[in-house]
């Protein structure tokens, strides 16, 4: 394997880890003779943790130096996995899921952080593009993976994350670049600086009402169709495959028209998709819709990443955690925000995600910060 693959591979970590209960949960519950609301809060456990850690991560991880750091959240999360195997009351296995959440704030954005230093700048656009596909394919996978680990037993998912973070622990990772210390109170001034705060505030809508939506998706599915579980899940995957096919189509738009128009373009698809899910009874155009939202997820992604990644080197990481840390946080807020509205009006709650993605695209075509390129890689 070699760096750059290991890279990309280890994106998948992050987003499977959070996803992976999501099919288990009665199963879950049964086990620890818990209900299955209280199961589901395994969900939460893990992206609270992951998101809040990763205001700091990045900071950290240049003080303490991204590789070693990312090796050391590799072995935490091995640990942390494995606890989930042997947990016998679901207090522990909530401890283990906030652990694995923690850790896992070590890997995303310090990864980003990696990729960006061994990238040409002019191509910079396609590989945060196949990042984002394969955290794609670990977010959409995560649920079918679950799932089918779940007909024997839920252990057997986290006895396998557990195996793969251990071979993760071994892969190459380029060498560390000497960084003057950063404070973690100049990481949160940073957040007012305009290349963070319109990365951070676009990543914030992103998680909310596009990234966060799967689970609104999937009760249309049910209501409208009455599909299995496992139909759901593989409906539901369409997302991520849409995203990875697209990435080098969708990280070479960004490098030929810039982040503010990739960052736009992925709003407005995504606000005419997610309108779209809501309005169709054609299950063919959902899917279709659905599939087209995870093209809409990666324009943004690649647009709010690479403008977080071009700018000052001493605080790029600081940067891509603090954003990568609001497109988690508002996938955690998606369901309090969307599910009480959907159950009153399952037309109102699609739509109203869709206007807010469409409502924000002139106020990014007005302030986004412009792109400083370069043809030498980003150091």
């Amino acid at each position: 394997m070699n760096t750059k693959a290991a890279l990309y591979i280890g994106g998948l970590l992050g987003p499977f880890g959070g996803g992976v209960v999501a099919a288990m949960l009665p199963e879950l519950g049964a086990s620890f003779g818990v209900s299955p609301a209280l199961a589901a809060s395994s969900l939460t456990t893990y992206l609270l943790p992951f998101a809040l850690v990763m205001l700091v991560s990045g900071t950290l991880g240049e003080r303490w130096g991204l590789s070693r750091s990312i090796r050391v959240a590799y072995l935490v999360y091995v640990l942390a996995a494995l606890l989930s195997v042997i947990a016998p009351w679901f207090w522990l296995f909530q401890v283990s899921r906030g652990l694995q959440g923690a850790a896992n704030a070590f890997t995303t954005p310090l990864l980003l952080t990696k990729l960006a230093a061994i990238t040409p700048a002019h191509r910079l656009g396609r590989t945060v593009g196949t990042f984002g596909a394969m955290q794609a394919i670990g977010q959409t996978s995560a649920p079918l993976i679950g799932g089918l680990a779940a007909e024997a037993s839920w252990r057997w998912a986290f006895a396998g994350i557990a195996v793969v973070a251990l071979a993760l622990t071994a892969s190459p990772l380029p060498g560390d670049t000497p960084a003057a210390p950063t404070s973690i109170a100049a990481t949160l001034r940073s957040m007012l600086r305009p290349v963070v705060r319109w990365p951070i505030g676009a990543a914030l809508l992103l998680g909310t009402c596009l990234a966060g939506l799967p689970f609104l998706v999937a009760f249309r599915l049910d209501d409208a169709f009455a599909l299995s579980p496992s139909l759901r899940g593989t409906i539901l995957t369409a997302y991520g495959v849409a995203g990875i096919l697209g990435a080098r189509f969708v990280g070479g738009a960004a490098d030929r028209f810039g982040a503010r128009a990739a960052v736009s373009g992925g709003l407005l698809l995504g606000g005419l998709t997610i309108g779209g899910i809501a309005l169709s009874d054609s299950l063919p155009l959902i899917i279709a819709a659905w599939a087209l939202s995870g093209l809409a997820t990666q324009l943004v992604l690649v647009g709010v990443n690479t403008t977080a990644l071009t700018g000052d080197g001493t605080t790029r990481s600081s940067a891509i955690s603090v954003v990568t840390s609001a497109r988690f946080l508002g996938m955690a807020a998606a369901p309090a925000a969307f599910t009480g509205l959907y159950r009153a009006d399952p037309v109102l709650g699609f739509l109203l995600p869709a206007t807010l993605l469409v409502l924000a695209i002139p106020a990014i075509v007005a302030g986004w910060p412009h792109r400083t390129t370069t043809s030498a890689p980003i150091r």
